[in-house]
């Protein structure tokens, strides 16, 4: 049945593999680091555990290794009370893995080594295709291939839900055909840049480069800046949205609290620009903790 409240991630599922170091090594440079740990991460499990715990009723479609860190995601999805009967365990792979620096600026670096979710296959979108249309927001990025992407955008745009787009990783150019499919697009400044081809260093240059973006179909426009907070290009609008000033000390989940709290913000119905207040707000908790699902609040305490 669909449920207009229903958030759907469609998306990565990796175990983050964490060191804290004083700053990220250059090329061929060795840096002696401080703490190791590992946590539960994965782009798309990231924006769906932090959709659930905001308050959001979560399905997520991934695929996962039949190993240990598989099993482990299976069972956090469970205990963060994630719907998790559409998570497709693939024999083929490994689950995916991220290798992650993080510095004393609370800057980081991360490797992906894909695994499973590289074998998230067009095939398996489409035999999913009743889970998408019961939704009524459809979240992914780009830690799968794109065209299951673009599959899972074109079933949600043709059965009415909200179709959101992390373009992250950016590691070529987006098909064109894409974007006539996705509602809101939430690049950070590089990726941005690369979609626009406009540099991306402040709230100007971000109005050009969401101006671009928006021509090229999407309706709503979002670019996240760190600490400068985000803008939002609503059909050639320009709004500017100030980032809460705190203390952070790892950026490293961020953006997807950013886009999970977003999809939560829309689900009850609010507007574009209040999604995006609430939205900041959980970001800005995140940044002030280590790790990525570990850092991702819970809804009692945003105070909205």
């Amino acid at each position: 049945m669909y449920k207009k409240n229903r958030i759907l991630v469609i998306g990565s599922s990796n175990t983050d593999m964490i060191v804290k170091s004083p700053k990220l090594p250059a090329p061929g440079e060795t840096v002696l680091g401080d703490d190791f740990f590992m946590d539960p991460g994965g782009k798309g499990a990231n924006q769906a555990v932090a959709a659930a715990r905001l308050g959001g009723e979560v399905v997520f479609i991934c695929k996962v290794g039949d190993d240990m860190f598989g099993k482990k995601a299976m069972e956090r999805y469970d205990k963060e009370k994630i719907d998790t009967s559409h998570i497709i365990i693939c024999s083929e792979k490994p689950s995916g893995v991220a290798l992650i620096n993080v510095d004393e600026k609370a800057e980081n670096c991360i490797v992906v080594a894909s695994g499973a979710n590289g074998m998230l296959s067009p095939e398996d979108v489409s035999e999913k295709v009743s889970a998408i249309e019961e939704a009524g927001i459809l979240m992914m990025q780009l830690e799968i291939p794109i065209p299951s992407v673009e599959r899972a955008a074109k079933f949600a745009k043709r059965s009415g839900a909200i179709v959101i787009l992390n373009p992250a990783p950016m590691c070529g150019m987006l098909p064109a055909s894409l974007f006539s499919n996705i509602d809101i697009i939430v690049p950070n400044q590089n990726e941005a840049e690369k979609i626009s081809g406009v540099p991306v260093t402040d709230i100007s240059s971000a109005s050009e480069a969401a101006a671009k973006i928006n021509g090229l179909g999407v309706k709503n426009v979002i670019i996240t800046m760190g600490s400068q907070g985000a803008i939002l290009c609503e059909e050639g609008r320009i709004s500017v949205f100030p980032a809460e000033k705190v203390k952070a000390v790892d950026t490293t989940a961020a953006g997807d609290t950013f886009c999970g709290a977003l999809c939560v913000a829309l689900s009850e119905g609010r507007t574009v620009s209040d999604a995006i207040s609430f939205a900041n707000h959980a970001s800005a908790i995140a940044v002030t903790r280590h790790g990525s699902q570990n850092s991702i609040p819970y809804r009692s305490e945003m105070n909205s």
